[in-house]
């Protein structure tokens, strides 16, 4: 299915999907969105861009492997518990800063948790979808 118009479309919609989706991964604390939605709506250009060009020319976009978005993804939303954990707290306990960033809030473990969860589930996805688009 590749052609010249939507070889132009995926084009435009990369940045497009990206943005959206860092804003759903990092809105999520405070309003309804997060990881999960925002790995969701990230792995959705990589889909398209798959089905125009391929697998092989997708996996040469992206800086990591698939496995290792797995792998990272899982890394850092367990590590994101242990903090409280070694402050005496229970696993999982959310730890927010003192100061406050524009557009993102309160940083705090919650928001290492939605980014291991999002890269979990890109990196889950892609694989599925790159295991299925190989010849």
């Amino acid at each position: 299915m590749r052609s010249l118009i939507s070889e132009a479309v995926v084009k435009m919609l990369i940045p497009l999907f990206m943005f959206f989706s860092f804003y759903m991964l990092f809105r999520g604390h405070n309003e309804p969105g997060g990881g999960f939605i925002g790995g969701l709506i990230g792995t959705i250009v990589f889909i398209l861009h798959g089905m125009i060009y391929g697998a092989a020319a997708t996996k040469k976009l992206m800086p990591f492997d698939p496995l290792r978005l797995i792998f990272i993804g899982l890394l850092l939303a367990a590590v994101s518990g242990t903090f409280s954990f070694l402050l005496g707290d229970p696993y999982m306990t959310s730890l927010w800063s003192g100061f406050y960033l524009p557009f993102f809030g309160k940083p705090g473990t919650p928001i290492l948790f939605d980014i291991g969860v999002y890269l979990l589930v890109m990196g889950v996805v892609l694989k599925i979808t790159f295991t299925m688009l190989e010849d």
